[in-house]
C-alpha cells in the first residue's frame, strides 16, 4: 500500500463487544499505519435481531456475518471484523480472511450474580448457556443443575443473571476481558474441564478478494492462523457447525501443535483426545484427531 492517507471503512455488529473488538483492531493497525484513518460502519445482524430462538434452529453461526458480508461484497465497507468462532468453517467464495488477532484467552469462564462470594451455584434457578459445546461439558461437572438458553448480548445477559432470571451463566473469557469485565469471573474453566470453541478468543479480519490489505500485514498473527487451522478442519472434519456439540483447542509449544478435541455422536456418545505434530502439518492434525474420535464413537 501507498503510504497516502486513506480511510477505511471498518465493518462491525452493532453491539458493545463487537464494537470493543472492532477498536482493538483499529487501534493495532493504526499504531503501524499512521496514515490510514478509519470509519465504523455497524450492522445489526439476523442474529442480533432474532433472540427469541436458539442459534441451531435459525440458521447457525452465518446469522452473525451475512450482513457484514453483504457489504463487503458491494462495496459499502473495505474490511469486516468478527469473532473467528462466529464464522461459518467454510470460507465465503470472494470474501478471504486477510488478518487474525492475536489469541487473547480461549478458555469459557462461570459468572456468578453480582455480590455473590460462594462458587456453590444455587440449583433452584437455570445456568444460562449459549451453546451446546458449553451445555454438555457443564453438565459433566456440575450433575443435576439444570441449563437453559440465554441470548443477547454480553451486557443483557449480565443484566438477567444479575435480576435473578439465572443462578449463573458460561461465557467466553476473552469477551469479559475484551470488555473490562474481568472481575465478573468466579471461575476460569479448564481445557480439561471444558474445551473451547474453534478460534475461540482469535478475531478475524474479512476482505475483498484482489484488494491490497499490506496495511494489515503487522497486526496478523501466525501462531492464531497456526492453531485455527487445525481447530477449524477438526470441526469441518466432523461436519460441525455452530449447532453441532464439537470443540477444539490448539497451542503451540515449541514449534510442536498440540490439539484437544470434543466429539458428540448422533447417539450422544462424548468422545475427547488429543494429539502432536509440527506446526506445518496442522490441517491434517484436525484430520486425523477427528477420524480417531469418530472411530472411537462408533466403536461403542
Amino acid at each position: 500500500m501507498n503510504n497516502i492517507n486513506r480511510t477505511i471503512r471498518v465493518g462491525s455488529r452493532n453491539a458493545p463487544l463487537a464494537l470493543a473488538q472492532t477498536q482493538i483492531v483499529i487501534d493495532a493497525v493504526k499504531r503501524d499505519n499512521h496514515y490510514v484513518d478509519f470509519e465504523i460502519v455497524t450492522f445489526k445482524t439476523t442474529g442480533d435481531k432474532i433472540l427469541d430462538k436458539s442459534l441451531d434452529s435459525f440458521g447457525g453461526k452465518g446469522v452473525f456475518t451475512k450482513e457484514l458480508e453483504q457489504a463487503l461484497s458491494d462495496g459499502s465497507i473495505d474490511i469486516a471484523v468478527h469473532s473467528y468462532k462466529d464464522m461459518p468453517i467454510d470460507e465465503t467464495d470472494g470474501l478471504p480472511i486477510v488478518a487474525l488477532s492475536v489469541r487473547e484467552a480461549p478458555f469459557d469462564v462461570l459468572v456468578l450474580p453480582r455480590g455473590t462470594t460462594a462458587i456453590d451455584i444455587d440449583k433452584s434457578r437455570p445456568v444460562g448457556s449459549s451453546s451446546l459445546r458449553r451445555t454438555i461439558q457443564f453438565a459433566k461437572l456440575y450433575d443435576g443443575v439444570e441449563i437453559k438458553a440465554v441470548r443477547g448480548n454480553v451486557p443483557t445477559r449480565l443484566s438477567k443473571l444479575d435480576d435473578g432470571e439465572y443462578s449463573a451463566l458460561i461465557l467466553a473469557q476473552a469477551g469479559l476481558n475484551r470488555l473490562s469485565l474481568q472481575d465478573r469471573i468466579s471461575r476460569v474453566f479448564t481445557v480439561d474441564e471444558m474445551i473451547p470453541a474453534a478460534s475461540q478468543g482469535i478475531l478475524a479480519v474479512q476482505g475483498r478478494r484482489g484488494e491490497d490489505y499490506s496495511f494489515l500485514g503487522g497486526f496478523h498473527n501466525r501462531e492464531s492462523e497456526i492453531v485455527s487451522k487445525a481447530e477449524r478442519m477438526f470441526v469441518k472434519a466432523l461436519g460441525g457447525g455452530c449447532s453441532s456439540p464439537v470443540a477444539a483447542y490448539g497451542r503451540i509449544d515449541n514449534n510442536t501443535l498440540l490439539l484437544t478435541g470434543m466429539y458428540v455422536d448422533h447417539h450422544g456418545n462424548i468422545e475427547t483426545g488429543d494429539i502432536s505434530g509440527g506446526i506445518d502439518n496442522s490441517e491434517r492434525l484436525g484430520e486425523t484427531l477427528a477420524e480417531r474420535l469418530r472411530k472411537k464413537a462408533g466403536s461403542r
